[in-house]
This record gives structure tokens, sequence and C-alpha cells, in this order.
């Protein structure tokens, strides 16, 4: 049996480093990454914090069974194996419906999935299902020394919909902190399906730092359910010797090389006064926040259970802002939450309106299997949701093109991370991010640099372009300076 395989990931940055590790750890038993028409294992990693996303599990699953089904045309012997947050949910239920599935693992299970497909490749009978939750972080075998392409996420930003996950560079890190989550938010399966936070060793977080700048990182972004509340977990303080998100996050920041560091999802309820002032004092940490409001009403928020109100909210983001002007933040948002009001809804475009997010993700509410919200009434008819749903974005769609207007004529530093689609004649375009985390299509000089800008040289590299269009959702510069 030729031992190849293929990842497709759907839904969080945590989805995107665990499916990176995997591929990392296939690798070193001797497994090769390839296309999907040539792979034998088909890996899904998946989402499933709303409805649209776990059924886009069954519909990859589907395609795949069409043609698993079509004998020799297709592909016979096709295994497959389904990972993350709809894993964990219907577990061994995907071995009914999908005869090919052989193995299902939930984020805990990630760590023993590598020894369970070798397994799976040396018995052509054998099921596996790794779906316990554990009591403290599942480290996992260290795999950092081999050169993997890291998994970058693409967002549909009009939908505000994650779809699945395109190949990036190792020149951009994710580097998890934590797992699983304590607050219970009363619409959110995520305490369901990747169990309660367990946060992580400091040390090894810096240990996979220090190892991912040695190999090439320039920008590192810690993931967690809510970063905030690293430590506080049960036996939190136990395992971070006291340490706080703050605290790690200024010993990350100066490891020597790290020109970027980012950080993501934060909950406004654990923000701590000493992350905010790290804006203004940390050089590397760069401005830009994704800070999810959920909604602007405070009887939704309640009903929710986010445990904040508009006016600390509020709050948050006029210290950040105090902290580092420039700060860029983005958002998620639900509409047609159990009860929500015409009122309750304007007052989320009212703080839209005051926050100017420049950017968010945006859902209409979908009932998920378990959570407290199910019980809640009445149900918002999913007509007044759409409704509802398509004013917000059309209302952040202007805020987004106002915020990225005033940008033009400024110069910034860009990561460049892949040629852009964009390919004027004569001229080469890189896309890449600025410190905000906005996409820049950064049109190249020619001779500048002695690189070759059509060509994979640039990848990784930091460009100064001064920016002269703002586009619906990203931005149009000019290479001004030497990529370094």
């Amino acid at each position: 049996m030729d031992k190849t395989f293929h990842i497709v990931t759907f839904g969080c940055q945590m989805n995107v480093g665990d499916s990176d590790w995997l591929a990392r750890a296939l690798i070193s038993r001797g497994w090769r990454q390839v296309p999907e028409e040539d792979a034998w294992l088909f890996v899904v990693n998946t989402c499933s914090v709303r409805d649209k996303p776990e059924q886009k599990v069954y519909s990859e699953l589907g395609r795949l069974a069409s043609a698993y089904t079509r004998g020799g045309k297709g592909k016979p012997g096709l295994t497959a194996a389904v990972g993350g947050c709809v894993a964990q949910q219907i577990g061994r239920g995907f071995f009914e419906r999908f005869p090919f599935v052989r193995l299902v693992f939930g984020s805990d299970g990630i760590a023993g999935a590598p020894d369970a497909l070798d397994r799976l490749a040396d018995d052509p009978g054998e099921r596996i299902a790794l779906l316990d939750f554990l009591t403290a972080y599942p480290e996992r075998e260290d795999v950092l020394t081999l050169s993997t392409p890291a998994p970058v996420p693409a967002f549909d930003a009009d939908a505000g919909e994650p779809e699945a996950v395109a190949e990036g560079h190792p020149a951009q890190a994710f580097v998890n902190i934590m797992q699983g989550c304590d607050n219970f938010c009363a619409y959110c399966i995520v305490p369901y399906t990747r169990g309660r936070q367990k946060s992580r060793a400091p040390g090894a977080v810096l240990a996979e730092c220090r190892t991912r700048v040695e190999q090439g990182a320039r920008e590192i972004t810690l993931l967690g359910q809510n970063v905030n509340s690293y430590g506080l977990d049960s036996g939190g303080a136990n395992v971070t010797g006291g340490v706080g998100f703050a605290g790690l996050l200024r010993q990350v920041a100066a490891i020597p090389g790290l020109l970027r560091l980012r950080f993501t999802t934060s909950h406004p309820k654990d923000i701590d006064p000493a992350v905010i002032r790290a804006f203004g004092e940390l050089e590397n940490l760069c401005p830009a926040l994704h800070l999810p409001l959920q909604a602007g009403s405070d009887a939704v928020l309640k009903r929710m259970g986010r445990k904040y109100d508009r006016a600390r909210y509020l709050g948050i983001v006029e210290a950040l802002r105090q902290a580092r002007p420039d700060i860029a933040l983005t958002t998620d948002l639900i509409v047609g939450f159990p009860g929500e009001t015409e009122e309750d809804f304007v007052q989320t475009l009212e703080m839209m309106e005051l926050v100017r997010f420049e950017s968010s993700f945006s859902f209409r509410y979908s009932d998920r299997p378990g959570v407290a919200s199910l019980r809640l009434r009445p149900k918002v008819p999913d007509e007044v949701g759409q409704e509802r749903l398509l004013r917000l974005q059309s209302l952040q769609n202007g805020i987004t093109k106002e915020s990225l207007k005033a940008l033009e004529g400024c110069e910034t530093d860009v990561l460049l991370e892949a040629p852009s689609r964009r390919q004027d004649e004569g001229a080469h375009f890189w896309r890449g991010r600025d410190a905000g985390g906005r996409v820049v299509n950064v049109r190249m000089g020619t001779g500048l640099s002695g690189l070759d800008h059509s060509g994979a040289s640039l990848c990784g590299r930091m460009v100064r372009a001064r920016i002269l269009e703002a586009k619906n959702h990203s931005l149009l510069g000019e290479e001004v300076g030497l990529p370094w």
C-alpha cells in the first residue's frame, strides 16, 4: 500500500495548526503528502461551530463516496479519516454513514492519530475512534524539524464563511497555548466538542516558538479558544506556574528574530489590562485584535451568557486605542439569536458604527446540538434573520471600504505570502499582509532587489510598500523598499 495522504481543513486557525502538525507527523513516518487525486488517505479536519460548515463536511465525504464507488474510474481502496469538532460530535456514526471512513479523532485524540493511521495502513479491516477527553493538555511528539508548508486559512470575506484551507509557507506559524473552553456561551458547541479548558505549559509554548523562529518563521500566532483565560482553568496555575497570558506574550515577544506576534481568539470578559498595555509596549505585537462582540444589545448578550455588556466592551475598545491608536479591530457577530427584537438588532448596528470594525465574520444564528440556546424562545424566523444579516453585512462593507480608503498614500511593511492572482502585463504582484492583518497586493519593482519577483524567492520576505488604492476587502500597493 502506497502511504500517501491529502488533508482538507475547515474552520478555525486551531484546526489549521492541527492539520500542519498532522502532516509533519505523517511525513516523519514515511508518508507522502500528495494532491487529492493521488492520495490513498484523505483526512478531513472539521468545524461544527455553525451548521453550514458541518454540512460542508458531509458534502465533502459524499463527493469522496461517489468517487469511491466508481471502481477503477474512481478511488478503489480509498481510506478517510475525520478529525476535529464534527468528528467529536458524530463519533462512530461516521463509520455507519461512510464505509470508507476508518478513523475518527477529536481535538484531544489528534495526538494519537499518526500511530492510528499507521495501524490502518497495516490492517485494512481495522477501524479506530479516538474520542476521549483528557484532563491535561495533550503534548504531541516533536516533528518541527520537518519543513512542510504550513496551511493558511482562506475566508470568503463577503459571505463571512470559512472555506477549505490552502497551503501557505513556513514564515507564518501557528502555536497552540491551550485547548478547550470553560465559558459555555448559550449558543456555542465548542466546550462539548473540544472539552474543558486545558492550558499548555509555558516552557513547551516557548520551546515551540523558538524552534519555529529558528526554522524561518517571522510571524507567530498564539492560538486558543480564549487566550485571555490562559492559566485560569482548573489546575491551570499548576501547569503554568502562575504565568498569565500577558506574561506569556512578553516571553514570546522577546524571542530573538521574531518580527511579528499575533494571538486569537480573545473573550472580552477576560482581557487583562496588562494585555491591553502590551499593544503599546511590545514593538513586534501586531496592532490587530479579533475581539468577538456577538451582539450589541445588553439583553441579547445576557441571554447569550457572554458576561459583559456594551459599556464594558466599549471601555475595552477605548483602552486599546489609547494604548495603540492604529490598532485594527475585527469581530464576530450573530444575528437572529432567539428572542432578538428589531430594537436589539439596531443596537448591534449602532455598536458597529461606534467601534468601526475593519471587518467582521457575521452569521445567522443556527441551533447546535446540546447547547442551552436550543431551549430559548421565541426563535427568530429564518427570513427575518437573513434580512438582518444582509443589512449588517452591507453596513460592514461600507465601514471596511472607508477604513481601507483612509490608508491610501501611507507606507507599510508587508509580509509576502504568495504570488497574487492579480498579474498585470509587465509587472509582478505578490500578496501579503500588513501588521494590521490587511491583505495587500504589492506591485513589485524590477531590478530593485536582484530577486526573481515571479518565483518562490520572495515567499516569507518583508517588503516596504506604498498603498495606492483601496479595494473592497484588500489594498493595492507598490514596492518602495528592498525585500528583507
